[in-house]
């Protein structure tokens, strides 16, 4: 590729084709304009948001649904600070994303630039690696090595902040460019005797789990770890739900997690999900292995488990996998009766939520949401997004599809629409559900225009309780009834937002109405918005006892 005779906006861009990329989720603003124009000579699309924090979601969504980096490009100063607390979403999901944000010129620092700020600091507690280039000539490391920071070992989001006169200046004819396997992720691998170690303690457990983290939740993710089944005979359970082991989406898994005698932490972190890997939440004897790739992350588990911690592997979780694939363990065929169990712990719903009669009026959860399956199970590459406090569990706990993209361990909101977004991109012509409370719907409403903008279908599914629910909830189970403060809100009718801006929508206040609702808003091809007054209850909590 030739870099001669062009800027350093140019060979950012050039840069990032050579790396793959072919989207960019982006808000304009002065100290990217250089960017802006050398895209116009390039493969490169850009998806101009509403939000700097939109464009940072689109790119997490984006990344966890294709398995490519995320990029997101943002201007300086308070563009760079609204697009920062979208990282913490992607740190919590494990997500590769990068976030380019211009900066003041190296040359004015001090002086009172315009938007002055030290944004690598602001980004650094958010992010595996935060910094500021420099150069115009190193502007091409930089980007491969932004890139490869955010996809090795356990994935994450990454931050480069580009001065302007670096983006303008000419390329000095002595710079090195990237080469492709500058892209690539580094690998860690453990000592092949390390990872059969492990493997044997498991063998010999009588109720052994496996815990994966967010990393592996994706379809091609999920697809692995039933190969690992396949060939250890030993449940595996995802975990990227803030309710950890509460949460409805894995059933009555609480009840059988206490009885395990042997956990590998497979990327799993022992955090406030896990309830630290403390009893009642586990049985007082059970032991524990790990294979993580971060060295801190053992330390933390060995300070949390003492004893219990028996054996430990540095090693990134993909490759450790592929090393136990390759032990020539043979195929288990037969379920044993543990893996029943656990399969069927986590596959329980309550009988009650087939007997709930329909209704008009405000409608159960469990009504609202059920009947969305159908179109979930239409298509073989379907998304479900969930967004959302209490609604949002409702819907990992009624609904599932070959794609997931949840709001994860950050437990944070907002990000639904902007994730729906993404997703019609990265999966075009296939059914996406995205469902989320009314509260949420207001962080990044004004994403229906970037949707009507790109011609990008997707059914919001937005639960009307009127109120904060989630906060309400807490403050009724902890201080009372009568101490209920700051949760209202208005029955608002959002479905009528979502046609403001160009797009399909339907109030639905009667049960039978929910699937009919939602197949007419697949037909109009639009991004639709489908309203429905729902019951303000709790989050599920599912028990079998």
């Amino acid at each position: 590729m030739n870099y001669k005779n062009i800027n350093g906006a140019s060979v950012l861009v050039k840069v990032l084709a050579t790396a793959g990329i072919t989207k960019i989720f982006t808000l304009s603003g002065n100290h990217i304009m250089p960017v802006y124009d050398a895209i116009f000579d390039s493969t490169i699309d850009l998806i101009h948001t509403r939000h700097e924090g939109a464009a940072v979601h689109m790119a997490d969504a984006w990344a966890r649904l294709t398995g490519e980096v995320g990029i997101a490009l943002v201007t300086g100063g308070p563009g760079h600070a609204n697009a920062i607390s979208a990282l913490y979403t992607a740190a919590m999901a494990e997500s590769p994303v990068v976030l380019l944000s211009g900066h003041a010129p190296l040359g004015q620092l001090g002086k009172g630039a315009f938007q002055e700020m030290r944004q690598a600091d602001i980004a650094a507690p958010l992010t595996k690696a935060s910094w500021v280039c420099q150069k115009t000539e190193v502007i091409g490391l930089d980007i491969a090595k932004a890139i490869q920071i955010a996809k090795s070992g356990r994935p994450g989001p990454v931050h480069l902040s580009l001065p302007t006169d670096v983006l303008e200046f000419a390329l000095p004819e002595s710079s090195v460019m990237p080469v492709p396997a500058s892209f690539n992720a580094e690998k860690i691998l453990a000592p092949e005797s390390n990872i059969s170690k492990i493997v044997t303690k498991l063998k010999e457990a009588s109720k052994p789990l496996i815990l994966t983290g967010p990393q592996m939740q994706s379809k091609a993710g999920k697809v692995l770890l039933s190969k690992l089944v396949q060939v250890l005979g030993i449940p595996v359970v995802g975990m990227e739900s803030p309710r950890g082991i509460g949460d409805p989406s894995l059933g009555a898994f609480s009840e059988v997690l206490s009885q395990a005698d042997y956990v590998l932490l497979l990327g799993k972190k022992v955090d406030f999900t896990l309830k630290f890997a403390q009893s009642p939440g586990f049985n007082k004897e059970c032991l524990f292995l790990q294979i993580d790739p971060d060295a801190e992350e053992i330390k933390r588990a060995k300070n949390a488990l003492g004893q219990r911690l028996v054996e430990s592997a540095l090693s990134d979780v993909p490759s450790a996998i592929d090393q136990i694939l390759s032990l020539n363990l043979g195929i288990n065929s037969a379920q044993s009766d543990w893996q029943k169990e656990v399969s069927d712990a986590i596959h329980f719903k309550p009988v009650a939520w087939a007997n709930i009669p329909a209704n008009k009026g405000k409608l159960h959860p469990v009504l609202a949401l059920a009947p969305l399956q159908e179109i979930l199970d239409s298509h073989p590459d379907s998304v479900l997004i969930s967004d959302g406090g209490e609604i949002g569990q409702w819907a990992q706990a009624c609904l599932h599809a070959p794609n997931r993209v949840i709001n994860g361990v950050a437990g944070s909101i907002g990000a639904g629409l902007p994730f729906a977004a993404a997703a019609s991109i990265a999966k075009p012509n296939v059914p996406i559900i995205a469902v989320m409370g009314d509260g949420t719907f207001g962080f990044h409403s004004a994403e229906i225009d970037t949707a009507i903008r790109y011609r990008l279908p997707f059914t919001l599914i937005v639960g009307n309780d009127a109120r904060w629910n989630a906060e309400y909830q807490i403050q009724v189970r902890d201080y009372g009834q009568d101490r209920t403060l700051g949760c209202e809100l208005l029955p608002s009718r959002y479905e009528k937002v979502c046609e403001a801006f160009g797009g399909y929508g339907e109030y639905v206040d009667d049960s039978r109405e929910v699937l009919p609702a939602a197949k007419r808003a697949i037909d109009s091809k639009l991004p639709s918005c489908i309203n429905i007054m729902i019951d303000g209850l709790a989050a599920p909590n599912i028990k079998r006892l």
